[in-house]
């Protein structure tokens, strides 16, 4: 737990819910490759009967997006002076932090209050669904700072808005409210920010109620479906439904 708090997060599970809350409130959560590495850890040593996790932030933000301490300090700058080859590892390093979140065996909620800026943003696109309160506020700002959104955020944007839409977003930076989010597909819910938690907890319950193998089945086949043709797809529905029917039928492996 010591660790955990050192990089600014901490975790809780009540059954098969974890729940992951960034817990630096005084700089609005802001993100720190110390933060990225202990979520990387965390998340290896989830317990094996966890279903669902939900991703918050403690305070008045979500994550207000990378420490401007690490651009600024000679951390950042460090990546600058190594070889190419090696500044992609190191980034690599800095996404398994968010890639995680798409675990094949979880469904993942972003319980998204506040700023969600940057890093931040990139955090609730990792996550399966999004629920945001009524005073959430989205940008992709990495451009402001002459960078390109790189925490593995961009692939889950253009599936969510479409490409026109998420270029105009990445480029330009702008603040995307909650209202906006809900009318363009970015966010699942908009609720009062009194009731965030309550929604996230509602949510995860849902998600609970249906049976576990087969909603990994039905989160495997939506996570390949833009990637497929539609013979593809209607294989890979024909061979889960297959699956499926052997379990219930006690014929499983």
């Amino acid at each position: 737990m010591s660790d955990m708090a050192a990089a600014g997060f901490r975790i809780s599970q009540d059954g098969p819910v974890a729940t992951v809350t960034l817990d630096r409130p005084e700089v609005r959560n802001a993100q720190t490759p110390e933060l990225w590495a202990g979520l990387t850890d965390a998340a290896r040593g989830l317990a094996g009967d966890v279903r669902v996790v939900v991703v918050r932030g403690e305070g008045r933000s979500f994550s207000a997006g990378l420490d401007l301490k690490v651009v600024q300090g000679g951390e950042f700058q460090q990546l600058a002076t190594v070889s190419p080859e090696e500044c992609a590892d190191r980034i690599a390093g800095f996404q398994q932090a968010f890639s995680w979140l798409r675990r094949p065996d979880l469904i993942t909620i972003a319980a998204v209050q506040g700023h969600a800026i940057g890093a931040g943003f990139q955090l609730a696109l990792a996550c399966d669904l999004r629920i945001a309160a009524d005073d959430a506020l989205f940008a992709m700002a990495e451009v402001t700072l002459g960078l390109v959104p790189d925490l593995t955020g961009t692939k889950r944007l253009v599936e969510l808005v479409g490409y026109a839409r998420a270029l105009e977003l990445c480029v330009t930076g702008r603040r995307v409210t909650a209202a906006e989010a809900d009318r363009i597909g970015l966010v699942n819910l908009v609720v009062g920010r009194d009731e965030l938690d309550a929604a996230a907890a509602d949510l995860a319950n849902a998600v609970l109620a249906a049976p576990r193998d087969a909603v990994v089945e039905i989160k495997a086949l939506l996570a390949a479906a833009s990637g497929q043709t539609f013979p593809e797809q209607e294989r890979a529905e024909r061979e889960a439904q297959t699956r499926r029917i052997r379990d219930l039928a006690g014929l499983g492996e």
